[in-house]
Protein backbone atom coordinates (compact mmCIF):
# COMPACT_ATOMS: atom_id res chain seq x y z
CA UNK A 1 0.00 0.00 0.00
CA UNK A 2 2.80 2.55 0.73
CA UNK A 3 4.04 2.84 -2.89
CA UNK A 4 0.17 4.16 -4.12
CA UNK A 5 0.46 6.48 -0.88
CA UNK A 6 3.94 7.78 -1.66
CA UNK A 7 2.51 8.40 -4.87
CA UNK A 8 -0.38 10.79 -3.94
CA UNK A 9 2.21 12.18 -1.56
CA UNK A 10 4.41 13.01 -4.37
CA UNK A 11 1.91 14.55 -6.80
CA UNK A 12 0.02 16.35 -4.00
CA UNK A 13 3.39 17.99 -2.78
CA UNK A 14 3.61 19.05 -6.52
CA UNK A 15 0.19 20.21 -6.31
CA UNK A 16 0.89 22.67 -3.46
CA UNK A 17 4.07 23.15 -5.23
CA UNK A 18 1.77 24.72 -8.33
CA UNK A 19 0.03 26.87 -5.61
CA UNK A 20 2.96 28.93 -5.10
CA UNK A 21 4.14 29.38 -8.41
CA UNK A 22 4.94 33.02 -10.35
CA UNK A 23 1.76 33.25 -12.36
CA UNK A 24 -0.32 30.92 -10.30
CA UNK A 25 -0.02 32.12 -6.59
CA UNK A 26 -3.11 34.47 -5.69
CA UNK A 27 -4.92 33.31 -8.18
CA UNK A 28 -7.67 31.40 -6.32
CA UNK A 29 -6.55 28.11 -7.45
CA UNK A 30 -6.77 25.08 -5.07
CA UNK A 31 -4.07 22.65 -4.24
CA UNK A 32 -6.90 20.02 -5.21
CA UNK A 33 -7.32 20.97 -8.51
CA UNK A 34 -3.34 20.77 -9.44
CA UNK A 35 -3.51 17.65 -7.43
CA UNK A 36 -5.96 15.82 -9.81
CA UNK A 37 -4.44 17.40 -12.85
CA UNK A 38 -0.76 16.28 -11.95
CA UNK A 39 -2.44 12.70 -11.01
CA UNK A 40 -4.39 12.91 -14.10
CA UNK A 41 -1.25 13.36 -16.32
CA UNK A 42 1.03 11.18 -14.33
CA UNK A 43 -1.86 8.23 -14.66
CA UNK A 44 -1.63 8.55 -18.42
CA UNK A 45 2.20 8.25 -19.41
CA UNK A 46 3.15 4.92 -20.51
CA UNK A 47 5.84 5.18 -17.86
CA UNK A 48 4.41 5.65 -14.99
CA UNK A 49 1.10 3.71 -15.98
CA UNK A 50 2.94 0.12 -15.10
CA UNK A 51 4.30 1.34 -11.38
CA UNK A 52 3.86 -1.80 -9.37
CA UNK A 53 1.81 -2.40 -6.34
CA UNK A 54 0.10 1.72 -6.33
CA UNK A 55 -3.58 0.42 -6.61
CA UNK A 56 -4.33 -0.56 -3.05
CA UNK A 57 -2.79 2.85 -1.95
CA UNK A 58 -4.62 4.64 -4.33
CA UNK A 59 -8.18 3.34 -3.29
CA UNK A 60 -6.99 3.77 0.10
CA UNK A 61 -6.72 7.51 -0.77
CA UNK A 62 -9.71 7.42 -2.73
CA UNK A 63 -12.19 6.53 -0.25
CA UNK A 64 -10.49 6.71 3.29
CA UNK A 65 -8.11 9.78 2.69
CA UNK A 66 -11.03 11.40 0.96
CA UNK A 67 -13.58 11.04 4.07
CA UNK A 68 -11.17 12.01 6.71
CA UNK A 69 -10.64 15.22 4.87
CA UNK A 70 -14.07 16.05 4.43
CA UNK A 71 -14.71 15.26 8.30
CA UNK A 72 -11.82 17.60 9.13
CA UNK A 73 -13.12 20.39 6.64
CA UNK A 74 -15.74 20.69 9.74
CA UNK A 75 -13.08 22.47 11.57
CA UNK A 76 -13.32 25.53 9.04
CA UNK A 77 -16.76 26.61 10.01
CA UNK A 78 -18.50 27.69 12.99
CA UNK A 79 -22.41 27.55 13.88
CA UNK A 80 -21.34 31.52 14.98
CA UNK A 81 -20.67 32.00 11.49
CA UNK A 82 -23.66 30.49 10.32
CA UNK A 83 -26.10 32.24 12.06
CA UNK A 84 -24.30 35.77 11.93
CA UNK A 85 -26.03 36.70 9.05
CA UNK A 86 -29.70 35.84 10.34
CA UNK A 87 -32.45 33.45 8.29
CA UNK A 88 -33.23 34.69 5.13
CA UNK A 89 -29.19 33.71 4.06
CA UNK A 90 -30.19 29.77 4.72
CA UNK A 91 -33.52 30.56 2.55
CA UNK A 92 -31.20 31.82 -0.33
CA UNK A 93 -28.89 29.10 0.07
CA UNK A 94 -31.18 26.69 0.23
CA UNK A 95 -33.32 27.99 -2.79
CA UNK A 96 -29.83 28.08 -4.96
CA UNK A 97 -29.12 24.51 -4.33
CA UNK A 98 -31.93 23.04 -4.69
CA UNK A 99 -33.02 24.90 -8.15
CA UNK A 100 -29.37 24.26 -9.83
CA UNK A 101 -29.37 20.55 -8.37
CA UNK A 102 -33.32 19.87 -9.44
CA UNK A 103 -33.18 22.58 -12.92
CA UNK A 104 -29.20 20.53 -13.49
CA UNK A 105 -30.34 17.40 -12.93
CA UNK A 106 -33.32 17.43 -15.04
CA UNK A 107 -31.73 19.03 -18.37
CA UNK A 108 -28.76 16.75 -17.78
CA UNK A 109 -30.56 13.57 -18.02
CA UNK A 110 -33.26 14.39 -20.18
CA UNK A 111 -32.50 16.84 -22.24
CA UNK A 112 -28.86 16.27 -23.07
CA UNK A 113 -29.15 12.22 -22.06
CA UNK A 114 -26.28 12.55 -20.01
CA UNK A 115 -25.22 9.33 -17.52
CA UNK A 116 -26.81 9.87 -14.06
CA UNK A 117 -23.36 10.08 -12.35
CA UNK A 118 -22.02 12.54 -14.37
CA UNK A 119 -25.03 14.94 -14.26
CA UNK A 120 -25.47 14.44 -10.45
CA UNK A 121 -21.57 15.21 -9.52
CA UNK A 122 -21.54 18.17 -12.29
CA UNK A 123 -25.00 19.63 -10.63
CA UNK A 124 -23.58 19.11 -7.28
CA UNK A 125 -19.80 20.77 -7.50
CA UNK A 126 -21.92 23.60 -9.20
CA UNK A 127 -24.41 24.09 -6.47
CA UNK A 128 -22.38 23.82 -2.79
CA UNK A 129 -18.79 23.87 -2.41
CA UNK A 130 -17.03 22.98 -5.77
CA UNK A 131 -14.74 20.09 -5.85
CA UNK A 132 -15.18 19.54 -2.18
CA UNK A 133 -19.14 18.52 -3.21
CA UNK A 134 -18.18 16.73 -6.13
CA UNK A 135 -15.74 14.15 -3.97
CA UNK A 136 -18.08 14.28 -0.87
CA UNK A 137 -21.49 13.09 -3.90
CA UNK A 138 -18.63 10.56 -5.14
CA UNK A 139 -18.04 8.85 -1.60
CA UNK A 140 -21.80 8.56 -1.22
CA UNK A 141 -22.56 7.33 -4.92
CA UNK A 142 -19.54 5.71 -5.68
CA UNK A 143 -19.52 6.55 -9.15
CA UNK A 144 -16.67 6.08 -12.06
CA UNK A 145 -13.31 8.00 -11.53
CA UNK A 146 -14.11 9.76 -15.01
CA UNK A 147 -17.18 10.70 -14.02
CA UNK A 148 -15.60 12.39 -11.42
CA UNK A 149 -12.85 13.96 -12.95
CA UNK A 150 -14.95 15.40 -15.68
CA UNK A 151 -17.19 17.52 -12.85
CA UNK A 152 -14.04 18.66 -11.08
CA UNK A 153 -12.91 20.17 -14.63
CA UNK A 154 -16.04 22.10 -14.81
CA UNK A 155 -15.97 23.33 -11.29
CA UNK A 156 -12.73 24.86 -12.63
CA UNK A 157 -13.39 26.15 -15.18
CA UNK A 158 -16.22 27.91 -14.89
CA UNK A 159 -15.39 29.03 -11.28
CA UNK A 160 -12.72 30.29 -12.41
CA UNK A 161 -14.64 32.28 -14.82
CA UNK A 162 -16.92 33.57 -12.13
CA UNK A 163 -14.05 34.65 -10.06
CA UNK A 164 -12.90 36.51 -12.77
CA UNK A 165 -16.11 38.42 -14.09
CA UNK A 166 -18.06 39.01 -11.22
CA UNK A 167 -15.68 41.66 -10.11
CA UNK A 168 -15.76 43.63 -13.68
CA UNK A 169 -19.81 42.82 -12.84
CA UNK A 170 -20.00 44.61 -10.19
CA UNK A 171 -20.20 48.18 -11.16
CA UNK A 172 -23.42 47.32 -13.74
CA UNK A 173 -25.61 45.96 -10.77
CA UNK A 174 -26.06 48.60 -8.64
CA UNK A 175 -25.25 46.95 -5.15
CA UNK A 176 -23.56 48.33 -2.29
CA UNK A 177 -20.49 45.91 -1.58
CA UNK A 178 -21.76 44.01 1.03
CA UNK A 179 -24.75 43.18 -0.56
CA UNK A 180 -22.73 41.87 -3.94
CA UNK A 181 -20.33 39.71 -1.74
CA UNK A 182 -23.59 37.72 0.04
CA UNK A 183 -24.48 36.98 -4.05
CA UNK A 184 -21.16 36.65 -4.80
CA UNK A 185 -21.61 33.88 -1.83
CA UNK A 186 -24.53 32.26 -3.28
CA UNK A 187 -23.28 31.73 -6.69
CA UNK A 188 -19.41 31.14 -6.98
CA UNK A 189 -18.16 27.55 -6.67
CA UNK A 190 -15.63 26.98 -4.78
CA UNK A 191 -14.24 28.07 -1.81
CA UNK A 192 -10.85 29.93 -2.73
CA UNK A 193 -12.58 31.10 -5.44
CA UNK A 194 -15.61 33.07 -3.56
CA UNK A 195 -12.58 34.44 -1.61
CA UNK A 196 -10.65 35.78 -4.66
CA UNK A 197 -14.16 37.13 -6.05
CA UNK A 198 -14.95 38.89 -3.03
CA UNK A 199 -11.32 40.38 -2.31
CA UNK A 200 -11.33 42.04 -5.93
CA UNK A 201 -14.18 44.30 -4.82
CA UNK A 202 -13.55 45.02 -1.44
CA UNK A 203 -13.41 44.13 2.35
CA UNK A 204 -17.70 44.80 3.31
CA UNK A 205 -18.16 41.99 0.39
CA UNK A 206 -15.23 39.63 1.23
CA UNK A 207 -16.52 39.17 4.47
CA UNK A 208 -20.15 38.45 3.56
CA UNK A 209 -19.26 36.50 0.15
CA UNK A 210 -17.49 33.70 2.73
CA UNK A 211 -20.07 33.67 5.78
CA UNK A 212 -22.92 32.64 2.95
CA UNK A 213 -20.70 30.26 0.95
CA UNK A 214 -19.97 28.53 4.60
CA UNK A 215 -23.87 28.02 4.58
CA UNK A 216 -23.38 26.52 1.66
CA UNK A 217 -20.82 24.46 2.52
CA UNK A 218 -23.04 23.17 6.09
CA UNK A 219 -25.92 22.27 3.10
CA UNK A 220 -23.61 19.33 2.05
CA UNK A 221 -24.57 17.52 4.72
CA UNK A 222 -28.69 17.35 4.47
CA UNK A 223 -27.65 17.19 0.59
CA UNK A 224 -26.08 13.90 0.91
CA UNK A 225 -28.34 11.99 3.44
CA UNK A 226 -30.86 12.80 0.95
CA UNK A 227 -28.85 11.82 -2.80
CA UNK A 228 -27.27 8.73 -0.54
CA UNK A 229 -31.21 7.46 0.23
CA UNK A 230 -32.44 8.80 -3.46
CA UNK A 231 -29.08 7.39 -5.24
CA UNK A 232 -30.41 4.27 -3.41
CA UNK A 233 -34.08 3.63 -4.13
CA UNK A 234 -32.80 4.82 -8.24
CA UNK A 235 -30.80 1.98 -8.58
CA UNK A 236 -31.75 -1.42 -9.71
CA UNK A 237 -33.14 -4.13 -7.50
CA UNK A 238 -29.72 -6.48 -8.16
CA UNK A 239 -27.65 -3.20 -7.36
CA UNK A 240 -30.02 -2.15 -3.72
CA UNK A 241 -29.82 -5.79 -3.01
CA UNK A 242 -26.16 -5.99 -2.84
CA UNK A 243 -25.17 -2.53 -1.57
CA UNK A 244 -28.34 -1.97 1.16
CA UNK A 245 -28.45 1.32 3.23
CA UNK A 246 -25.33 3.39 2.64
CA UNK A 247 -25.34 6.27 4.73
CA UNK A 248 -22.54 8.65 4.41
CA UNK A 249 -21.26 8.64 8.08
CA UNK A 250 -18.44 11.32 7.09
CA UNK A 251 -21.40 13.53 6.76
CA UNK A 252 -21.94 13.41 10.57
CA UNK A 253 -18.21 13.70 11.17
CA UNK A 254 -18.45 16.57 9.14
CA UNK A 255 -21.29 18.09 11.37
CA UNK A 256 -19.25 17.20 14.50
CA UNK A 257 -16.25 18.96 14.09
CA UNK A 258 -18.63 22.14 12.92
CA UNK A 259 -19.90 21.31 16.33
CA UNK A 260 -16.69 21.05 18.17
CA UNK A 261 -15.12 24.15 16.26
CA UNK A 262 -18.14 25.98 17.49
CA UNK A 263 -17.06 25.26 21.45
CA UNK A 264 -14.07 24.61 22.10
CA UNK A 265 -10.80 26.81 20.87
CA UNK A 266 -7.95 24.47 20.14
CA UNK A 267 -4.01 26.22 20.34
CA UNK A 268 -3.80 28.26 17.05
CA UNK A 269 -1.00 26.02 15.77
CA UNK A 270 -3.29 23.09 16.50
CA UNK A 271 -6.54 23.82 14.82
CA UNK A 272 -4.49 24.75 11.71
CA UNK A 273 -2.19 21.84 11.34
CA UNK A 274 -5.47 19.78 11.53
CA UNK A 275 -7.14 22.11 9.04
CA UNK A 276 -4.35 21.36 6.64
CA UNK A 277 -4.10 17.50 7.38
CA UNK A 278 -7.75 17.25 5.88
CA UNK A 279 -6.18 19.50 3.13
CA UNK A 280 -3.54 17.44 2.33
CA UNK A 281 -6.02 13.87 2.75
CA UNK A 282 -8.40 15.75 0.09
CA UNK A 283 -5.76 16.49 -1.95
CA UNK A 284 -4.14 12.93 -2.05
CA UNK A 285 -7.89 11.71 -2.89
CA UNK A 286 -7.83 14.04 -5.68
CA UNK A 287 -4.41 12.91 -6.93
CA UNK A 288 -5.42 9.10 -6.53
CA UNK A 289 -8.67 9.99 -8.47
CA UNK A 290 -6.66 11.49 -11.83
CA UNK A 291 -4.14 8.81 -11.86
CA UNK A 292 -6.80 6.10 -11.83
CA UNK A 293 -9.01 8.17 -14.81
CA UNK A 294 -7.88 7.46 -18.35
CA UNK A 295 -8.19 10.28 -20.72
CA UNK A 296 -9.91 7.87 -23.45
CA UNK A 297 -12.57 7.47 -20.65
CA UNK A 298 -12.58 11.20 -20.17
CA UNK A 299 -13.12 11.77 -24.00
CA UNK A 300 -16.18 9.02 -24.07
CA UNK A 301 -18.03 11.85 -21.84
CA UNK A 302 -17.90 14.29 -24.57
CA UNK A 303 -18.72 17.65 -24.34
CA UNK A 304 -22.14 17.59 -22.50
CA UNK A 305 -20.64 18.08 -19.44
CA UNK A 306 -19.07 21.83 -20.06
CA UNK A 307 -22.68 22.85 -21.63
CA UNK A 308 -24.30 20.91 -18.45
CA UNK A 309 -21.79 23.49 -16.69
CA UNK A 310 -22.48 26.30 -18.83
CA UNK A 311 -25.96 26.42 -18.53
CA UNK A 312 -25.69 26.06 -14.66
CA UNK A 313 -23.22 29.15 -14.74
CA UNK A 314 -25.55 31.44 -16.54
CA UNK A 315 -28.14 30.32 -13.94
CA UNK A 316 -26.50 31.05 -10.65
CA UNK A 317 -25.43 34.29 -11.74
CA UNK A 318 -28.66 35.21 -13.45
CA UNK A 319 -30.75 33.36 -11.33
CA UNK A 320 -28.67 34.31 -7.77
CA UNK A 321 -28.74 38.06 -8.87
CA UNK A 322 -32.69 37.59 -9.18
CA UNK A 323 -33.02 35.60 -6.22
CA UNK A 324 -31.09 38.41 -3.63
CA UNK A 325 -32.65 41.15 -4.96
CA UNK A 326 -35.89 39.64 -4.24
CA UNK A 327 -35.22 38.69 -0.57
CA UNK A 328 -34.37 42.11 -0.16
CA UNK A 329 -31.30 41.28 1.93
Amino acid sequence: MWQGLALCGVLTAGGYALTKAPGLAGGGFSPLVFALLLGLVAGNLPMTRSVPNVRPGLLFSMRWLLRGGIVLFGLSLTLQQIFALGPKILVLDIAVITSVLVVGYFFGTRILKMERDVTLLTCAGSAICGAAAVLATEATIRSRPAATSMAVATVVLFGTLAMLTYPLFYPLTGMDEGLFGIYIGATVHEVAQVVAAGDAVGPAALTNAVIVKLVRVMLLIPFLLIVDQWWQRRSTTSESSKTGLVIPWFAFGFLAMVIFNSFVTLPVSLHQGLVLSGQVAMAMAMAALGYETRLEKLASLGIKPFVLALCLFVMLMIGGLFAVSLLHL
